[in-house]
């Protein structure tokens, strides 16, 4: 138990660090790295230091980046987690089923939003609840976090902003192996995927290198 204790909030240093410094993508595979250890953790940390878990952070940070990735094997991979570590629903005070379930609604959002901009290259950040329905807030948060990822391009105009991919999914990419750090190139659609590295042989989410950009 004390070793998955250490275990995880070492994965979870190095994902904090890593989305604080934009690298979403990565972020989120360090975040999954610590899920083998959160049963233990848990232990250790009822036991031993006396801890309360309202919520998991490994969790946290996998629900609030991977929608916007649109990578549903993660959320499918967190319903096999909660089925298999009971522990997790039963010792925190969040609703992590709950909160699963937002996230895929949040997903099918970004999917719309994604489609949407693709379809009309001459998108306004203004018109999109209009285009779109919901809740303007929601369209803006995903756009500027898109932005940030250097997936999306926001550009001034008229009070508002133009919407732009960098890529398209189509679109012949370069990406880095987040493990041993080899860059190949593949359509963008692709590169969403978990794939096996062509050097290290390791199973791994390639990280997206963005035109004038080092990572994503």
């Amino acid at each position: 138990m004390e070793s998955a204790y250490g275990q995880y909030h070492s994965w979870m240093a190095r994902a904090r660090e890593t989305a604080q410094n934009g690298l979403y993508r990565r972020a989120v595979q360090e975040a999954l790295e610590a899920w083998p250890f959160i049963d233990g953790m848990m232990q250790y940390g009822r036991k031993y230091t006396a801890e309360e878990f309202e919520t998991i952070p490994a969790i946290d940070l996998v629900l609030e980046y991977v929608p916007l990735l649109l990578d549903f094997r993660q959320l499918d991979h967190l319903e096999t987690l909660l089925k298999q570590c009971r522990r997790i629903e039963r010792d925190t005070a969040a609703d992590v089923g709950e909160q699963l379930t937002k996230a895929r609604s949040r997903m099918h959002a970004a999917h719309r939003l994604w489609d949407y901009i693709e379809h009309h290259p001459d998108a306004r950040q203004a018109e999109l609840r209009t285009a779109l329905g919901g809740q303007q807030q929601e369209w803006v948060d995903m756009v500027t976090t898109w932005e940030k990822m250097g997936l999306l391009r926001r550009t001034a105009e008229s009070g508002t902003y133009r919407l732009t991919f960098c890529t398209r999914m189509g679109e012949v990419i370069s990406a880095k192996c987040p493990a041993c750090g080899t860059v190949t190139e593949a359509p963008k659609a692709m590169l969403l995927a978990e794939l096996t590295c062509p050097d290290c042989k390791k199973k791994v989410v390639f990280v997206l290198v963005p035109p004038h950009a080092s990572e994503v």
